[in-house]
């Protein structure tokens, strides 16, 4: 590789020592901050991770030959949670899970032109209020939300309100007093956007409405079946008595959905196509989403975090950092941050990285995130479950990956084997699901090149998440001469940042930041070195360097 990229960070924080081995002292992390603005997070599809029981692979008769990669594969909560038990999510510097949703999908399967599909990736909600067993059991996540705070990690949920599973022969279509089938949307304005159904054969709820609706008869049918159905009425007859809201159809699956914040204490939500329901329907969601964080706080003192409100990231397909707040549909601009969203996924990030230099990435992302979007945050990412076009398909840069997702401003989105350089050029796959084939665990295992690779992400994985000020912080350029060097800081959390061509030999100012005499340690190599009028001296053998105040 006749580019080498040099990281130098330098960072300052009270309370925390560096642990390559990914073990991690409660104590420690206690007093890490964790701010969700600057949040290492890791996106999975809860079925293409880890299989951690094989006895729920098969369910409701999904045995059909399907479309490459367009099945059900095994993954489900108990793997996830075995990871976590592993350290696997510690060692790569993860403080947050986003998984897909876990609802019982449609029992079916569809074919649109790329094969019998299935709902393996959980956007085809059959029933809001069940676990999909192919995902587990009520007691599976449970365990899991308990596993991953004990190690300091956060879990986040996907919501749909905006659609139902696609119909079946298994699936018989909502009522329509609660979805439209038709016109399909040709999102060329506001309304085309939002009052149709986002794709052929994937019924939309009509969230406009504030009509009174009964539950779907196949629900109701469904819900006798299992002997459930007298508790499920009474809860649904006390939301609507507490709240006053109409039993309108969005207010049923917002119920249904706040149910996982009080029973299991869940730490967020990413929300699904966004862009595609009225804005002052995830205005509505945050109130409720509030109230149940709040409730299960008070009535779970003994499992709270911290005072961090619950998250809420939206998923506004094509919404990009440069928009602002605003995002223009053509006809119509609409703010989703104020009074709903932390945070919107960005999907500019990418074209970005490809365009511009690191210079200009950074400077631009803390522009807009310390001016516009102050007080708010942008979700980064790289690769996706659903964008065709990833910064690497090919996955021929996998360290600049890293080292541009967990460098640049904002919270970082890990997708799953972005750390690994799984593939994702799946040979007979159709659309989206050549980005989502089983994770490769056998080359983590085996390939010493994959090893390298994965030791790149957990190295700047692990300091981007026991300082906060790299995702976080007040960005300023110290110098862009032999290389690009700037600080990042928030509150007492210190950070210098040199990338790009330095050589083993390492001179650099550090004046800013530390002092004469400070004992630094580079976290990479582990060694330790001094302040020298206002610089650090060193050889490193390797063509990363993380420096950071030593602690005695």
């Amino acid at each position: 590789m006749k580019k080498i990229l040099f990281i130098f960070i330098f960072a300052s924080i009270v309370g925390c020592k560096e642990n390559l081995s990914g073990k991690t002292n409660p104590k420690e992390t206690a007093k890490t901050e964790f701010v969700w603005e600057a949040a290492n997070l890791y996106f999975l599809l809860t079925d293409r991770f880890n299989n951690g029981d094989t006895s729920n692979d098969i369910n409701f008769d999904r045995t059909r030959e399907t479309g490459k990669l367009r099945g059900f594969e095994g993954g489900d909560i108990k793997g996830i949670t075995q990871k976590i038990e592993e350290g696997y999510f510690t060692k790569l510097g993860i403080n947050a899970i986003w998984m897909t949703p876990i609802v019982e999908q449609i029992h079916g399967g569809t074919d649109e032109g790329t094969g019998l599909s299935y709902g393996f990736h959980g956007y085809w909600a059959k029933d809001w209020t069940k676990i999909d067993p192919n995902y587990g059991t009520k007691e599976d996540l449970k365990e899991l939300v308990k596993v991953a705070h004990k190690n300091g990690i956060r879990v986040v949920l996907d919501a749909v309100i905006n659609h139902t599973g696609p119909v079946t022969e298994k699936d018989p279509v909502w009522p329509n007093d609660w979805v439209r089938t038709e016109p399909q949307c040709t999102y060329d304005n506001y309304e085309h956007t939002v009052s149709c159904a986002l794709v052929k054969n994937l019924p939309d709820i009509k969230t406009e409405s504030n009509e009174n609706v009964a539950l779907p008869p196949q629900l109701v049918a469904k819900w006798k079946e299992e002997g459930r159905y007298e508790q499920e009425v009474a809860e649904l007859d006390a939301f609507f008595e507490r709240t006053g809201y109409p039993r309108a159809p969005r207010f049923y699956i917002i119920k249904w959905l706040t149910d996982y914040i009080t029973e299991f204490g869940i730490d967020g939500y990413r929300v699904d196509t966004v862009k595609h329901t009225e804005e002052f329907v995830w205005q509505e969601f945050r109130k409720e989403c509030d109230f149940a964080f709040a409730e299960y706080k008070k009535n779970n003192a003994d499992k709270v975090l911290d005072n961090n409100g619950f998250y809420l990231v939206g998923e506004v397909y094509n919404y990009a950092i440069s928009h602002g707040k605003a995002f223009d549909f053509g006809d119509k601009k609409v703010n989703y941050f104020d009074k709903a969203f932390n945070s919107l996924i960005n999907f500019e990030l990418k074209w970005n990285v490809k365009q511009l230099k690191a210079k200009e990435v950074f400077y631009k992302y803390d522009s807009i995130l310390s001016g516009n979007l102050k007080n708010y945050g942008i979700m980064n990412y790289l690769t996706s479950h659903d964008d065709g076009q990833p910064f690497d398909k090919e996955r021929s840069m996998p360290f600049k990956t890293a080292t541009m997702l967990l460098l640049t401003p904002g919270t970082s989105q890990v997708y799953y084997g972005d750390e690994s350089a799984r593939d994702l050029t799946i040979e007979g796959t159709i659309g989206d699901a050549t980005l989502r084939s089983f994770m490769n665990w056998s080359d983590i295992n085996n390939n010493k090149e994959t090893q390298k690779i994965l030791t790149h992400w957990q190295k700047l994985g692990q300091f981007r998440a026991k300082h906060p000020a790299v995702g976080a912080g007040k960005h300023t350029l110290i110098s862009d001469k032999n290389g690009l060097t700037f600080s990042r800081v928030r509150n007492d959390d210190k950070v210098i940042i040199g990338i790009d061509m330095f050589e083993n030999k390492i001179d650099i100012k550090v004046s800013s930041i530390f002092k004469n005499g400070d004992e630094l340690r580079d976290a990479y190599s582990n060694q330790k070195v001094k302040v020298k009028d206002g610089k650090v001296h060193f050889v490193s053998e390797f063509n990363v360097v993380l420096l950071e105040k030593n602690k005695i």
